[in-house]
């Protein structure tokens, strides 16, 4: 099956569902900006919300907030918390623009700054992670913090995932490839963790902290 064509079908078929993300990009005055998760994930982002209910949810990498929209539209009908953190001011402030033009602002909290030294000070505790911080080198980094924070029966998420399988080259192997695949690692050997990786956007790690 060629993965290419089953996105562009299913895409189609969910055009009028969701948030559109040609018409988020296009809505929006800032052009320069890191990337921001394809429609399937975003549509799998709201499913598992609904699914779960999570109250308290953290993003790591807002970019412009199409992810954080996402997810907003799903946990505004039980008030939902999301707290998202993006290291570049500009982005960030175009994102809370983008909040307050969709009536969304009232459920996401901004904080602007770098994860690295934003998420080792959280104490707050969390029902689902959201990763894809554009630093793919803060993977493996985080990942102690982000289940010291996360709740027993907690999802984390992580986007980009398959970036060992899609980047091949040398100049990508250590901003990309090592770790992403160290991260990757870390996930399906944690005892703690059952997870897999879905071969959606550009591979979605789905990881659940057992309960204890």
């Amino acid at each position: 099956m060629n993965l290419e064509d089953a996105s562009q079908y299913i895409n189609a078929l969910y055009e009028n569902r969701g948030v559109n993300k040609k018409k988020y990009v296009e809505s929006t005055d800032l052009k320069k900006f890191g990337s921001i998760i394809d429609e399937d994930v975003s549509r799998m982002l709201q499913l598992i919300i609904q699914l779960t209910h999570p109250e308290n949810i953290l993003e790591i990498g807002t970019s412009i907030g199409y992810s954080t929209v996402s997810m907003a539209h799903a946990i505004k009908d039980y008030n939902g918390k999301i707290t998202t953190i993006e290291s570049d001011e500009v982005v960030a402030r175009q994102a809370i623009k983008n909040f307050q033009e969709r009536g969304l602002a009232e459920f996401i909290q901004v904080k602007i700054g770098d994860a690295e030294e934003i998420i080792p000070q959280i104490q707050e505790k969390f029902d689902i992670i959201f990763q894809d911080v554009g630093d793919k080198k803060l993977y493996p980094i985080l990942l102690d913090d982000c289940l010291r924070i996360l709740k027993p029966g907690g999802l984390l998420l992580a986007e980009d995932t398959l970036f060992p399988v899609m980047f091949k080259s040398k100049e990508h192997e250590e901003d990309f490839i090592k770790p992403i695949h160290k991260f990757n690692e870390n996930i399906a050997n944690n005892p703690n963790l059952e997870s897999t990786i879905l071969s959606i956007g550009d591979g979605l790690t789905i990881a659940y902290k057992k309960e204890r």
